[in-house]
């Protein structure tokens, strides 16, 4: 496979050179022997070295200079110009290239290129402006390079030749041959369809696309096409040979595919470019220079998590607060639970003083993952500062005096407790048991509490409905009220009502401003509740189990 000697099949052969150097990259038909060389015998014969030599004036003028003589072949009064004209080239110049073609068509392919050498040197030292005709040379010696097994130099010189006369067809065809002979396969592949899309009609591309793509397929699976080079776009300038009918529907798909992938692998290589420039910024302490590369990522794919969260932090470190929280957002859309983004908004929250907010964060985050010791650290300081904010947002508070309590009229029936221990001053204050509104709950919770007596406490919850409580709690809901309710229901509603006491932890966590006093509880008050829900969890009922119980008591503790 990639036999370097045999010649590609397609409209001529690929190592005939054209008449002029204005039309170097042009294929010659089928046989195609040169006008300027006038020999008689028949092209094919000449081609291939059978005619017998008839020595010329040009040959005996050759040899006696000491090289080798051209072989004209041909029948009696047959001759070979070597002194045509060859494009820009300037006489001498131009027979050692024709010497050269005629050497070549006769298989002397070492002699062949030495000619093009000597034409390319002389080339040079004129210093001619003629990249056609220099294209042409080294296309030229690039297929004597061929024809000798020598396909390194043939890229070479087929390179060269392209950079002079870019989408030149012979030089693309002769390094896709010697690339394919190397087992270069990919390249080969990429050379061949882009003579494709100069020639459509060019056979031997056609067969060695086919056969290269079998052997890419073995070679890389089914992501062969992935792994393949660049496939550059020949412009209409240089589709000169294209057939006039337009391309199918398949084609135009199969390019338009093409080009998105192509599109696709740019976009991500620059992506992961700019990436890691990014993670180095932030390595070195640049977060401006890092924020500037993560946000030309998400230019370039705006659905990468990492890069939001990793923004963040340049955001973070620079105390644009507000702009890593809105990173932070975009990344839990793309995935929920990310730590990272939990975690960084929750910095950025304390960074704005949303304290509760950044509790919040922290939770999730020793949620998902309790090992996490810089999280804990952060909520136990955000604890504190939650506090101090709540405690300063509030207005100083007059001292409380004590409201007498008294008994509803006559027509209604009221329980009322009369307290001995409150009388101040011969004043008598009782408990109302029965409150209409919050604000009557409030005063009698307060009452109880201020004396300590969970047993009144117990009384005002047994006959207050469970649905009604976090309403009547909603105006002085704090940690201390909290508690106390948790001690009054432990100590004398649990053994008598345990369903009761079910239903009123079941609507008590609804209270607004719940989660926020549940944060605040001192230590005392959490061993309140927890001992609370070990009693219940014990008590035997037929309106819920051990399970409903445990799953309330995670809203609690």
């Amino acid at each position: 496979m990639g036999n370097v000697q045999k010649k590609p099949h397609g409209r001529g052969s690929p190592h005939s050179e054209p008449n002029n150097a204005h039309h170097g990259h042009h294929w010659r038909n089928r046989g195609g022997s040169s006008d300027k060389y006038k020999a008689a015998q028949s092209p094919d014969k000449v081609a291939n070295g059978t005619g017998k030599r008839v020595s010329t004036a040009s040959v005996r003028a050759d040899q006696s200079s000491g090289k080798k003589g051209a072989a004209a072949g041909g029948n009696a009064g047959g001759t070979v110009n070597l002194d045509a004209p060859c494009g820009a080239l300037p006489p001498p110049l131009a027979r050692l290239k024709n010497e050269g073609n005629l050497l070549f068509k006769n298989g002397q392919f070492s002699d062949a290129m030495e000619k093009y050498s000597q034409a390319i040197t002389g080339f040079t030292d004129s210093g001619i402006d003629s990249p056609e005709d220099l294209c042409i040379l080294y296309s030229n010696r690039a297929a004597c390079y061929l024809k000798d097994g020598n396909s390194q130099d043939c890229i070479k010189d087929c390179s060269r030749a392209l950079e002079l006369q870019p989408f030149s067809l012979k030089p693309l065809l002769r390094r896709a041959m010697a690339y394919e002979s190397l087992e270069r396969y990919r390249q080969a592949y990429v050379d061949y369809k882009t003579v494709l899309q100069i020639d459509i009609s060019v056979q031997a591309a056609h067969d060695s696309v086919n056969r290269i793509t079998r052997l890419l397929i073995e070679q890389d699976g089914s992501e062969w096409r992935e792994k393949l080079p660049e496939i550059p776009l020949v412009p209409l300038s240089a589709q000169q040979h294209r057939r006039e009918e337009p391309p199918s529907a398949e084609a135009l798909q199969a390019r338009a595919e093409q080009a998105a992938r192509d599109a696709a692998r740019k976009a991500e290589v620059r992506f992961t470019s700019l990436k890691q420039a990014g993670n180095d910024f932030v390595k070195k302490g640049q977060y401006q220079d890092a924020l500037a590369k993560y946000s030309e990522c998400l230019k370039l794919n705006p659905g990468e998590c990492a890069i939001y969260t990793n923004r963040a932090l340049c955001y973070l470190k620079l105390e644009g607060f507000v702009e890593a929280k809105q990173d932070c957002d975009a990344a839990l859309k793309l995935e929920p639970t990310n730590k990272k983004a939990f975690y960084r908004r929750a910095m950025a929250n304390k960074g704005l003083k949303d304290y509760l907010a950044c509790s919040s964060d922290l939770q999730e985050v020793l949620q998902q993952d309790p090992n996490v010791q810089e999280a804990e650290k952060e909520l136990e300081e955000v604890t504190v500062l939650l506090r101090q904010s709540l405690a300063n947002a509030a207005s100083p508070a007059k001292p409380r005096k004590t409201v007498p309590i008294t008994e509803v009229e006559d027509d209604e029936e009221t329980a009322a407790v009369h307290d001995p221990e409150t009388n101040r001053g011969g004043e008598d204050t009782t408990i109302n048991l029965a409150p209409a509104n919050a604000y009557e709950f409030g005063q009698a919770l307060n009452a109880a509490r201020c004396r300590g007596n969970t047993a009144v406490c117990a009384s005002l919850l047994a006959a207050t409905a469970p649905e009604t409580l976090p309403q009547f709690l909603s105006t002085q809901l704090d940690g201390r009220t909290v508690s106390f309710i948790m001690q009054s229901l432990d100590a004398h509603v649990l053994e008598k009502d345990p369903n009761l006491v079910y239903q009123h932890l079941n609507h008590l966590h609804t209270a607004d401003r719940f989660s926020v006093v549940l944060m605040l509880l001192e230590k005392d008050e959490r061993r309140h509740m927890t001992q609370l829900f070990e009693h219940l969890s014990a008590a035997e009922s037929a309106e819920f189990t051990k399970n409903d119980v445990q799953n309330l008591a995670n809203k609690y503790i």
